[in-house]
């Protein structure tokens, strides 16, 4: 399965932050839409980089208090790993955890497209395998 597939399936919706936001804000955001990570983009197309709540964590470690007053910008991680629609799953799941990441944000033609997460990659996995065992379970009871 390609990544476009997942894309159809899940909508290529992808929420944004602008790079202006504050920490304090964006830190709302991820509580009120339940998300671990949120693209950078000023147009919401033009990917300049992404942001998760790891980033929060180690913010708040460097910087304590203050960083409820810094800026996405300060935080956010601006040399950004991401995939293509045509890429598979599998390559997306060897990607994130070679590079150890939760969230890849998929371009196409520069554009962002959509967003994928870790527990995108584990929820189609776990669908084949339901469908393997099926699948070897039914010839089980064919042979038996």
């Amino acid at each position: 399965m390609q990544v476009s597939n997942l894309l159809k399936i899940k909508g290529h919706s992808t929420m944004t932050v602008r790079p202006t936001e504050s920490i304090q804000a964006f830190s709302a955001r991820l509580k009120l839409e339940r998300v671990g990570a949120m693209p950078v983009s000023e147009d919401g197309k033009t990917l300049v980089g992404i942001i998760s709540e790891r980033d929060v964590a180690h913010g708040f470690a460097t910087h304590g208090g203050a960083l409820v007053n810094m800026k996405v910008s300060d935080l956010m991680t601006s040399g950004v790993v991401t995939c293509a629609p045509a890429d598979t799953i599998m390559q997306v799941a060897r990607l994130m955890g070679k590079r150890r990441i939760r969230h890849l944000p998929v371009v196409e033609h520069g554009q962002l497209v959509g967003l994928v997460s870790i527990g995108d990659v584990l929820n189609h996995r776990l669908g084949e395998m339901e469908l393997e065992a099926e699948v070897l379970r039914d010839l089980a009871i064919v042979r038996g």
